[in-house]
This record gives C-alpha cells, structure tokens and sequence, in this order.
C-alpha cells in the first residue's frame, strides 16, 4: 500500500526530506504523499521514514492503494532505474 497523510499533518516540514522517492510534497493544505512513488520506503529502509519522523501520527497506509511486498519491490526497481 501507499501511504497518505491526513488533515491532522500540522505542516511541520519533517517528513518531506526523509522520503528516499521524493514522493511527498507540499499540496494546497497539507502535505501529500504521490502514490505512484510511494513504496513505503521498500527498498531503502525497513520502516516508512516518514511514519518514524512524523510527530502527530498522521501517516497511515491508503486503503485505497492496496500493494503487496513484491509490488512495493518492482515499483521501487522502476524508480531507481530511471
């Protein structure tokens, strides 16, 4: 799965920078996670970074973005290979 930040993210800068993808970025209110180049850090690290950073607890998985292991894996090969 992805991950999403959800309105309780208080805008504290912290999560941006640890994400190895670039995939969170500054949106209209809050900070939003690019599901594209989310792989829960699979790849990089043994946890999300950005879960371990984050100081109000505001970055679940998206139950709408359900992805196995194996698929977090490839995703994470596509996006280094470019």
């Amino acid at each position: 799965m992805a991950l999403m930040i959800t309105d309780e993210c208080i805008n504290c800068d912290v999560c941006e920078p640890e994400c190895p993808n670039g995939a969170i970025s500054p949106g209209e209110e809050i900070y939003v996670i690019d599901p594209g180049l989310c792989t829960e850090c699979v790849g990089h690290y043994n946890e999300p970074q950005c879960q371990q950073v984050c100081p109000v607890d505001c970055i679940p998985l998206d139950p709408e973005r359900k992805e196995s292991r194996e698929e977090l894996m490839a995703k994470y090969q596509l996006i280094t290979a470019a």
